[in-house]
């Protein structure tokens, strides 16, 4: 009974084995193929768009976090839309204005964010 329960996972493991050894070969091959010069402004720090001028271990400013924030809000606000947007017409009136009650929530705290400045970048 262990012998075929264990040999069950047997074509998992091959698939495993398959797709590592495929990975390896695609990083090998871009490896051996890419020219491999690097160049001062190649191999220096980027972060944001400009050099780093200050120390790394510097506290970040909380807009960084703000932004990030309220970015993650508004993406989950689409990915609630669009199985909603699909469904609706056998949901109803019922999801339909469940919905309506979640985008005035929403909305609501993005006019709330706005006249708060969270929203400006200075």
């Amino acid at each position: 009974m262990n012998a075929g329960l264990l040999g069950a996972y047997f074509p998992i493991l091959i698939f495993m084995g398959i797709a590592g050894a495929i990975a390896l070969a695609m990083v090998g091959g871009a490896f051996l193929a890419a020219r491999q010069k690097p160049y001062p402004e190649k191999l220096s720090a980027y972060e944001c768009g400009f050099e780093a001028f200050e120390q790394p271990r510097r506290r970040f400013d909380v807009r960084f976090y703000l932004v990030a924030i309220l970015f993650i809000i508004f993406d989950l606000e689409v990915a609630f839309l669009f199985p909603w947007a699909v469904s609706l017409g056998e949901i109803g009136w019922f999801g339909f204005w469940s919905m309506m009650a979640f985008l005035a929530v929403l909305t609501v705290g993005f006019i709330y964010e706005w006249r708060k400045g969270a929203l400006e970048w200075e």
